[in-house]
């Protein structure tokens, strides 16, 4: 399938991080040139993620059934980062809650693999390997949900650490847990063979084939997770394989951004995000809060898109049509990744019609110098460059309760003269504005256009 214009494929820009990684196409930005780094992810993530819709419980048979229909239907979109969320190693998992005394599958070095009963090619010692394939030769990227530390399991067991002569309870933090999911124990990494454990699942992974990491637990609390950050970096860089590192869940702090976007490509701003009202109106303060950190290799992630079916099939969203074309516009201008969470076996035509509009894909993809100008009561108002630098996009909301029009004056822009105004939404063009810009926009409603 041939992708829109505005991209080449995301895995042609991927770079190399460490000696030996394969040839990539180098993509720099002005600050990267200066400073010599390169740039992993230039553009947003767009991809689809199991959580909203499958919780832990996806099989092989359903996530294969899945990505054949991302492949034939977002692909050409960009959607192509698969990735199978959390505990895909717990042969028990059943719903949105944990079992309180996980027995997950593991190797000998207490390193996570897919349940056989959920994933049965990885039996034998195969691990995610064949499942990527098979994502790969569909010609999507393969992901996977992993949680902060090591298993609670191999503590137990005390399983050594491959290529050392530690074990578990020598790297152990036994009074680091994550809050909500009993699987893990931090990693203390100033013992010896913390960094070794790090490397060795990181190792299994790009040895899987896995070209994207979600890994959770890390941002909060951020400064006592840091070293973690840093050793998953670490460990990633070591493997010579480009693999994107998500950070979750929120709400990680702005005055780390200088930290989080030298060792993550991606991280959450927020805890989970469902489709609530009062969650994606909280949503707009953080994008806008992030503003100075958003660019080429790191975005701040607003979270996955909870569009079309959801929580194992049990509902439809809950958000309005006009609530879910704000949530697109917002994660268009502010260019957050775009994930897809709804379930794609039951995608309807509204919602593929949602998140397939190229021209509002553009503005996410292909846009810069992002940021908000009119933060009022009910109203809100973002604009940004074309890559191309012809004209401008500019996003409208409101926020309130009741229908209103929402504008904003041509020289509040730094633009002089009329402009011709197109609206991305509708792909039509709406004529010539000599000072202002507006729209009558429903509650909770959004407006996107292209001014020239």
């Amino acid at each position: 399938m041939k992708r829109k214009n505005w991209e080449p494929s995301r895995r042609d820009l991927f770079v190399a991080g460490a000696a030996g990684m394969a040839a990539a196409s180098v993509v720099r930005t002005a600050g990267a040139a200066e400073t010599g780094q390169r740039v992993l992810v230039p553009r947003p993530p767009m991809g689809w993620n199991s959580w909203n819709s499958f919780a832990t419980t996806i099989t092989e048979a359903q996530a294969r059934e899945t990505a054949a229909i991302m492949a034939e239907k977002l692909l050409s979109f960009g959607y192509d980062i698969f990735t199978v969320d959390i505990q895909w190693y717990e042969p028990e998992a059943s719903s949105y809650t944990y079992n309180a005394r996980p027995r997950p599958a593991m190797d000998a070095y207490g390193r996570m693999i897919p349940a056989p009963n959920r994933f049965p090619s990885s039996a034998g010692g195969k691990g995610f390997a064949m499942l990527a394939k098979a994502v790969h030769d569909l010609g999507l990227q393969f992901g996977i949900h992993v949680m902060r530390g090591i298993p609670r399991a191999a503590v137990a067991a005390n399983l050594p650490i491959l290529g050392t002569r530690y074990r578990a309870k020598d790297v152990a933090d036994i009074s680091s847990v994550c809050s909500w999911n009993p699987d893990m124990y931090g990693v203390d990494m100033t013992r010896p063979g913390a960094q070794a454990y790090y490397d060795s699942i990181f190792h299994l992974y790009a040895e899987w084939g896995v070209d994207f990491v979600k890994m959770d637990d890390m941002s909060r609390p951020y400064d006592a997770h840091a070293p973690e950050i840093e050793a998953a970096h670490k460990a990633i860089m070591a493997t010579g394989r480009p693999i994107i590192l998500s950070l979750s869940p929120g709400e990680t702090p702005v005055i780390r951004g200088d930290h989080v976007r030298k060792y993550a490509q991606m991280w959450r701003i927020s805890d989970d995000f469902w489709d609530e009202w009062p969650m994606l109106e909280a949503q707009f303060t953080r994008l806008e809060n992030w503003t100075p950190y958003r660019g080429p290799g790191s975005w701040p992630d607003a979270d996955m898109l909870p569009l079309g079916r959801l929580a194992l099939g049990e509902r439809n969203t809950r958000f309005t049509p006009d609530e879910q074309k704000t949530l697109m516009t917002l994660w268009a201008i502010a260019r957050s990744p775009l994930i897809m969470g709804g379930d794609l076996r039951h995608l309807d035509a509204a919602t593929l019609a949602l998140l397939t509009n190229s021209e509002v894909l553009a503005v996410n993809q292909a846009s810069q110098g992002n940021c908000p100008h009119l933060v009022e009561d009910g109203v809100r108002a973002w604009s940004a460059m074309p890559e191309d630098g012809k004209g401008r996009y500019l996003a409208l909301f409101n926020t309130g309760d009741k229908p209103r029009e929402v504008g904003i004056r041509l020289r509040d822009l730094g633009i002089d003269g009329p402009v011709a105004v197109r609206d991305l939404w509708a792909g039509k063009a709406l004529g010539q504005q000599a000072e202002r810009v507006s729209a009558m926009l429903p509650p909770h409603g959004a407006g996107l256009y292209r001014l020239s």
